[in-house]
């Protein structure tokens, strides 16, 4: 059943190439968010984007059973790219055909989606405003 949970993403929120950090959390508690980074910097590493240049996003979930990786990207004018990984026992897995992001994900995408509009896909097109923009 639906129970509300604690979505945190502040303005200072980016890694290291300009990627924006949303937590989620089931229990409500804060998000630690270092024991994501090191599946994230492989997740990004595996795809050939270039990620300085690029908006994204990234949605760090403490689930009920499992922590959630959400990499999101704008691409090809106005598409949404996503990959999930999902930490199963002490090892992450990346697996489509398994696993995708959840009903709680979808309020940052939606919330992502209008200031995609509102920053990017405009006349004035700003990658920075888009950086800081929550």
């Amino acid at each position: 059943m639906f129970k509300p949970r604690n979505i945190e993403g502040q303005i200072y929120w980016l890694d290291e190439t300009g990627i924006k950090i949303y937590t989620i959390s089931a229990s409500n508690n804060v998000v630690d968010q270092s024991k994501y980074l090191i599946r994230l910097k492989k997740m990004k590493a595996s795809r050939n984007i270039d990620w300085i240049n690029t908006p994204a996003f990234v949605i760090f979930h403490d689930g009920v059973g499992c922590d959630y990786l959400v990499l999101v990207w704008w691409a090809n004018d106005n598409e949404l790219f996503t990959s999930v990984s999902v930490k199963t026992g002490w090892k992450w897995v990346e697996d489509p055909n398994k696993y995708s992001f959840c009903l709680y994900d979808l309020e940052i995408l939606w919330a992502e989606r209008n200031i995609y509009i509102k920053t990017i896909d405009c006349e004035s097109p700003s990658l920075k405003n888009y950086q800081v923009s929550r």
